[in-house]
């Protein structure tokens, strides 16, 4: 495993962690149902931008995704509209 792979991992670790431990049930299924599901596929790009992104309060994210508050230009695109569709959240029971 190369270091740059290594590096990868232990970065989208601690995304993983920070996407399920947010405060909330409700924002770590959210988020952390969405990273589950896509961030295979994300670019390096899209990482820094989900990075930047959970630094942000969760009821904004929340708010984000649900389209009740405006996105910022800085969230707009892809990585939110998947979001949006909410059809990523498995809610176990």
């Amino acid at each position: 495993m190369t270091e740059l792979t290594q590096q990868r991992q232990a970065r989208l670790a601690r995304l993983k962690f920070r996407a399920w431990h947010r405060g909330t049930r409700e924002a770590d299924y959210m988020i952390g149902c969405f990273f589950d599901k896509f961030h295979a596929q994300w670019s390096e790009a899209e990482i820094d931008l989900f990075e930047t992104m959970i630094e942000e309060e969760d009821v904004d994210i929340m708010a984000w995704a649900l389209g009740t508050q405006s996105i910022p230009e800085t969230y707009r695109g892809p990585l939110l509209d998947r979001m949006m569709k909410l059809d990523y959240v498995d809610i176990p029971r």
